[in-house]
């Protein structure tokens, strides 16, 4: 049940139900070239959908067969390898990295009454700030100049408290932000920005289990292992979780399942009879930033899903999710790994010529790349020192919604859990001791795919490639 109900706040709540919505219809119209989709507000209706989104490239395809007759070892066939994941596509690698940039463009465009622009171009919730911990002189301050308390999310597990301002008449939302600046040198201010999705959920398959380097699948003890996740809303329901043991939090109780997130949980303790996630018997903490959006959460339900993990004391976090830098997630992730939690999270799909996008590229958060079948880092992947490891990230099965149980994913979203859930293996509680030592012993067995001890393509190098669940070649 969740530990922090959302802001009391109209014009946010009427956001949150619209956002399903809006960020779905944007979809459509960013990825014209894909069929029409129905809204997400159904969640029977999810399952394979082509969003093209913060870093999702949506995936329309024929699974058999079609993955185990492409040579991408020849010189020249990233691109290929790109569009043969994506047969609805032209196969330009580098319209699939833009995905991200046509949608923000879109909703910015359609719903500019709820969602605007930073001044760098990253959407935000029109004429909302954040502060984090302002003192109470500080807030007398702001209300004197027309600023409105809106809401105020204690972060128990934290230890620190997040406000959310709304922006007086006279000021735009950038010039309100340098006021509060002003009216708080000290402090930390930012927008409500919003976080995308990191990969997206394919067409159905009939999945066949790899088996692990021994044979086998790597169960984990029951009760013993404990991971959390920080994205959409996961169908407990669904053959390879239904037996799962998952805590939740989010939606004021209400569990509103989405693909993407059932796609992620079931890759991270996943268990049926020929499906295996990484840990299978581990216990979830799955904590929805989005409730009912696809898409993507606002930067204050993030921070209230890290603050209840650590509330938890869940070691080990999975977050695949991606955005523009926040001065307010940067002190909440900051503030877990101090306390000793592995923050993991997707580098992102907007190619390697791309900004740096985050959480992934704070310091000490363990960013994750995607591979191939044939270990090729997916072309559209970031690249640079905030890649730690790579991970399984395309041309495998995860848990859909729908009709049809599983899918095709592919994104860099789809490999983060892969390492979260090898990482949690090795750590009971938060501890810092614990965390490095559990990152060094992955850093010792990955695969190097560059020449030295790390590259800015694979980091250390690949893991999980045994857990890589690949589609049926049978017809």
């Amino acid at each position: 049940m969740p530990a922090c109900p959302p802001l009391s706040l109209p014009p946010a709540r009427r956001f949150l139900a619209l956002l399903p919505l809006l960020f779905a219809c944007a979809a459509v119209q960013a990825q014209g070239h894909r069929p029409a989709m129905q809204s997400p507000m159904n969640p029977s209706m999810q399952r394979g959908i082509g969003i093209g989104n913060g870093n999702g490239l949506g995936l329309q395809r024929d699974p058999p067969g079609l993955l185990k007759q492409q040579n991408w070892l020849e010189p020249g066939n990233a691109a290929r390898a790109a569009a043969a994941d994506h047969p609805g596509d032209p196969g330009d690698v580098a319209g699939l990295q833009q995905s991200r940039a046509r949608m923000v463009k879109n909703l910015l465009r359609q719903y500019r009454d709820v969602i605007e622009a930073d001044p760098r171009g990253e959407p935000v919730l029109r004429r909302q700030l954040l502060a984090w911990s302002p003192p109470p002189a500080v807030l007398d301050a702001a209300r004197a100049d027309g600023f409105i308390v809106l809401g105020r999310r204690v972060l128990d597990g934290l230890g620190e408290t997040l406000v959310v301002l709304g922006v007086p008449e006279r000021y735009s939302t950038p010039e309100a932000l340098d006021r509060l600046q002003a009216l708080d040198p000290e402090g930390s201010h930012d927008f409500n920005h919003l976080y995308m999705r990191g990969g997206q959920a394919g067409a159905p398959s009939a999945p066949v289990h790899r088996q692990g380097a021994d044979g086998t699948a790597r169960p984990a003890a029951p009760g013993q292992v404990r991971v959390g996740l920080v994205d959409g809303g996961v169908d407990g329901a669904h053959p390879a979780l239904q037996d799962a043991a998952i805590r939740r939090w989010g939606c004021e109780g209400r569990v509103v399942a989405s693909a993407h997130g059932t796609a992620v949980a079931s890759l991270l303790v996943g268990s049926a009879e020929r499906f295996h996630g990484v840990s299978p018997g581990a216990r979830l903490y799955a904590a929805d930033a989005y409730c009912g959006s696809e898409t993507g959460g606002a930067v204050d339900q993030i921070i209230g899903a890290l603050a209840w993990l650590a509330q938890e004391q869940v070691p080990v976090v999975n977050v695949s999710l991606v955005g523009p830098p926040n001065q307010m997630l940067e002190r909440a992730v900051q503030a877990m790994l101090r306390r000793g939690h592995l923050l993991i999270a997707a580098v992102g799909n907007d190619g390697p010529a791309a900004p740096p996008l985050y959480p992934a590229s704070y310091p000490g958060v363990i960013g994750v790349s995607g591979a191939d079948a044939q270990r090729h880092i997916l072309p559209e992947a970031a690249r640079g020192p905030q890649v730690m490891f790579a991970a399984p990230g395309s041309q495998m099965l995860a848990a859909a919604t729908g009709p049809a149980p599983y899918g095709v994913v592919r994104g860099t979203s789809f490999a983060a859990p892969i390492v979260a859930a090898l990482l949690a293996q090795g750590m009971r509680r938060p501890d810092p001791a614990a965390g490095r030592a559990a990152v060094a012993d992955l850093a010792a067995h990955a695969q190097r795919l560059g020449s030295g001890e790390r590259s800015p393509e694979a980091g250390y190098g690949l893991v999980g490639e045994s857990f890589r669940i690949a589609p049926d070649a049978r017809p």
